[in-house]
């Protein structure tokens, strides 16, 4: 994988940057790749270096104490993730796997932080990421304390909807995840998605065309998803 010409051009947080303070940052950074499925960081990691993803997708994870994997985020090319121990200085707080071939810079805690103090730009966007990754939190609470493992997964899959077109009222879900993956982050097992997508697609709520899950009924999935009958982990779609 060849490094791309301004490879770090393309980095939302270092927008405000001119370009020649850009190239000092590259040469500041240390450069990594990794193929998919390799692991980049370990949760307890001392490592507290902020990683850049010039290209690929990175998975942010976390593991129950029985082994399975919880999903926290996804970071694309243009992304950023690590902040959290550069800026507290503790250990990591989640494992970073990637999910595809990609390129990474990483930049050492005391240079990040020195341009968060000097770059009023670059410490907006680093508020706003914690602001996203409170509210992102906030709302996993919310639901592991007030819904179903079905209701779960039906809530993911309304949060990953898009309309596909403005005010057309069609929406889906684009490049579908795979079961386990919706099962990750809805901290539920593969077998239960599974049961939820059987119910929602017999029941008309929606039609799966390839990799595109297409939301027929979005009311009837959103009513689904605030108020199940439930015996156990059932739900019924009538």
């Amino acid at each position: 994988m060849s490094q791309p010409e301004n490879p770090l051009g393309g980095i939302d947080i270092l927008a405000s940057l001119s370009p020649e303070e850009l190239r000092d940052l590259e040469k500041r950074c240390r450069w990594r790749r990794y193929d998919a499925g390799d692991q980049i960081l370990d949760q307890d990691d001392a490592n507290r270096d902020v990683y850049f993803v010039v290209s690929g997708e990175v998975r942010i994870v976390n593991y129950s104490l029985t082994g399975r994997e919880v999903a926290l985020a996804r970071v694309g090319a243009g992304g950023f993730f690590g902040e959290l121990s550069a800026i507290d200085e503790r250990p990591r707080s989640a494992s970073a796997v990637a999910l595809a071939r990609c390129q990474l810079a990483a930049l050492s805690p005391l240079a990040f932080n020195g341009l968060v103090m000097r770059h009023a730009g670059i410490a907006t966007r680093v508020m706003r990421q914690l602001a996203a990754i409170v509210r992102a939190c906030d709302e996993r609470i919310m639901d592991l304390s007030t819904l179903s493992a079905m209701q779960r997964v039906y809530m993911d899959l309304l949060r990953r909807s898009e309309e596909i077109m403005p005010n057309s009222g069609i929406w889906a879900v684009r490049k579908l995840p795979t079961q386990q993956t919706i099962a990750n982050r809805a901290s539920t097992s593969r077998e239960t998605v599974a049961r939820a997508m059987s119910q929602i697609t017999s029941g008309g709520i929606v039609e799966r065309k390839d990799r595109i899950l297409y939301i027929r009924d979005r009311p009837r999935l959103e009513q689904l998803a605030q108020a199940l009958d439930v015996e156990g982990d059932e739900a019924t779609v009538r």
